[in-house]
């Protein structure tokens, strides 16, 4: 490959990384970050303990490395993925997972680590529900919330509707539900 060739991929990966939903980190085998995204230095800022050392890498993230490196000594031709879940204050919870990354440019195997907002990306997937089940303004705000584990009541309160209107928008909803499921098994089944 000549070296345009090189630099290109290069800046498309780094595009790449650059554009996922998911924070990425790649990390050195002493736990030292060597690359991160954008969302990624977000959410270990987030995460960090002492907010005044913002490149440092949050001892959960560095544990989660620690433990795939142990794993591949342990059983070196296996592919190994660790996951782990932190909760933070006011209840925000992320996903970590882990997987040994060997890169041409290092002598020694790297971590590519991922992280995931729980509460992003279930509001983006009942964004994507609104969309797929073709609600109504009002009905996704309904849809949006009990996805969030809102409870009807809850739901009522914050949309200052009463509880019956609650009912009627998930009744609603949950018919939609149904036949789009019921349309999809008949256009499989022709």
């Amino acid at each position: 490959m000549n070296t345009q060739a090189i630099q290109f991929n290069g800046v498309l990966l780094q595009g790449v990384v650059e554009g996922l939903m998911d924070g990425v980190l790649i990390l050195n085998a002493q736990g030292e970050l060597v690359h991160s995204n954008c969302y990624g230095r977000l959410l270990c800022a987030q995460l960090a303990v002492d907010k005044s050392k913002s490149n440092l890498v949050p001892k959960e993230i560095r544990r989660v490395c620690q433990a795939v490196l142990d794993s591949c000594e342990l059983y070196p031709n296996q592919p190994i993925v660790i996951e782990s879940e932190i909760i933070t204050e006011p209840s925000t919870s992320f996903r970590i997972r882990a997987v040994k990354l060997t890169l041409d440019s290092f002598e020694n195997p790297c971590i590519l680590v991922t992280l995931e907002n729980h509460d992003q990306y279930a509001e983006s997937f009942a964004i994507a529900e609104v969309n797929k089940y073709d609600l109504t303004p009002r009905e996704a705000d309904v849809w949006l919330l009990r996805r969030a584990d809102y409870s009807y009541q809850e739901i009522a309160d914050e949309l200052r509707i009463t509880l019956n209107t609650v009912k009627k928008h998930l009744k609603n909803i949950y018919a939609k539900i149904k036949f789009y499921q019921l349309k999809q098994e008949f256009l499989e089944a022709n």
